[in-house]
């Protein structure tokens, strides 16, 4: 790996998954396989730099340590859920499937699910390719961002298990014939947001970002466009997801008019509020 710039090795690994996905989506009809490796492939791609680096820039042992916790926190909760099971595709890709012509979709699936988010995995690793230009000791910023990236990663993580705890709660209420009310989740941290996370989520490649500014010295480097095409994607994934949110419980209007959408936010009163709580 010494005589191939770790970008090189990256991309040849961005070709291989995208082939890898897109093949596996044509063979299964299941188009969740970006999704399967989505907590996985960044992990590789920050580590290869810190190999290359001989694994003596401490810089890019942080990141690559605690983008490794990120990875293994997020396949844990992707598995728990069934991601990985066979028939585990993600419910969105199925409602849009219906709603668009077939030939338009596996157009959609090519560009967008495989090729466009494919790459965006590799854009929003690239804070290691500055760190790997540019290597110096750690200082105290380093030292800050390390600490709110683990802040992040606890806060997503406590998102993530009160989600799961009231979906295994609706399961056993419906279970034993009672209709589970209230039918969404709007307490915990779901209180201050209605997807805290997405915000925990998107600050973690946002503050990677940051110690690759921290190593070249500046905030002016090119691979912000990772974070900020991350946070254009969750925009997307936010809308749809909300709009189907909205045709299941016509109470989440509600939910929405209280709610900060992204950015944990105190809460705005309005009208209906007992009501949108009883569902």
């Amino acid at each position: 790996m010494t005589h191939v710039a770790p970008l090189h090795v990256d991309f040849w690994i961005l070709i291989g998954v995208c082939a890898l996905t897109w093949v596996l989506s044509l063979i299964t009809r299941e188009h969740s396989w970006v999704d399967r490796i989505w907590s996985i492939v960044p992990v590789v791609y920050v580590w290869v730099f810190a190999a290359e680096a001989g694994l003596d820039n401490p810089r890019l042992l942080l990141m690559a340590g605690l983008v490794t916790l990120w990875g293994i926190r997020l396949t844990f909760n992707f598995a728990r859920k069934g991601g990985y099971a066979r028939g585990g595709e993600d419910y969105r890709w199925a409602i849009l499937r219906a709603r668009m012509p077939r030939p338009l979709f596996e157009v959609f699936n090519l560009l967008f699910i495989v090729c466009y988010q494919n790459v965006l995995l590799l854009l929003i690793s690239l804070p290691a390719y500055t760190a790997w230009r540019h290597p110096s000791a750690l200082n105290a910023l380093d030292w800050i961002l390390a600490a709110a990236f683990l802040a992040a990663l606890v806060g997503e993580t406590v998102a993530d298990q009160q989600q799961w705890n009231f979906q295994q709660w609706k399961k056993s209420e419906r279970a034993a014939g009672r209709d589970p009310r209230p039918r969404f989740l709007q307490t915990g941290l779901f209180r201050f947001s209605r997807h805290p996370n997405f915000f925990f989520e998107q600050s973690q490649w946002w503050l990677l970002f940051f110690f690759g500014c921290v190593a070249a010295g500046s905030l002016w480097q090119w691979t912000v466009i990772g974070p900020a095409l991350l946070t254009v994607l969750f925009i997307g994934s936010t809308r749809m997801t909300e709009q189907i949110s909205r045709e299941r419980y016509p109470e989440y209007a509600g939910y929405q008019a209280r709610v900060s959408a992204l950015v944990p936010w105190f809460r705005r009163r309005g009208s209906g509020e007992d009501l949108a709580q009883l569902g």
